[in-house]
């Protein structure tokens, strides 16, 4: 069912309708995307330093099976990286603006650093402590 022209800019007009909706996440998209290829390769140099540096302990851990587990370590690093979404466009919706181009990049390296001290954690707690 098609919603008719005036509800649509009637709706835009208070901030509420789908014109509002699609600006604010084609603007939180075009910040967060570009910053998630950096996010991904800093998390993939976290593991590989682990790896080079523990080569001998993970030699064991590396197989095949563990491709499977590890591909899912990596898309849920990813869909906690969305989070970011939900925080953007709720400060966008409450009209605070002015400030969100340097609180985006205050979120995303926060956000990014605790990922990287989740990857480390989980490397060394969960990982290293089944190959002595």
């Amino acid at each position: 069912m098609a919603i008719p022209q005036e509800l649509r800019r009637a709706g835009n007009s208070r901030g509420t309708g789908t014109g509002w909706w699609q600006g604010n996440v084609a603007q939180a998209i075009r910040f967060w995307e570009p910053l998630r290829i950096a996010y991904n390769l800093l998390l993939i140099g976290v593991v590989i330093l682990w790896v080079v540096g523990t080569w001998p302990r993970l030699r064991g851990a590396l197989t095949w099976a563990s491709v499977i587990p590890l591909g899912a370590l990596a898309l849920l690093a990813n869909v906690c990286y969305c989070a970011a979404y939900l925080v953007d466009i709720s400060v966008q919706r409450a009209k605070l603006t002015g400030a969100l181009r340097k609180w985006r990049w205050a979120l995303w390296i926060g956000g990014t650093l605790f990922a990287i001290v989740l990857a480390n954690y989980w490397i060394a707690d969960e990982i290293l402590a089944d190959f002595p």
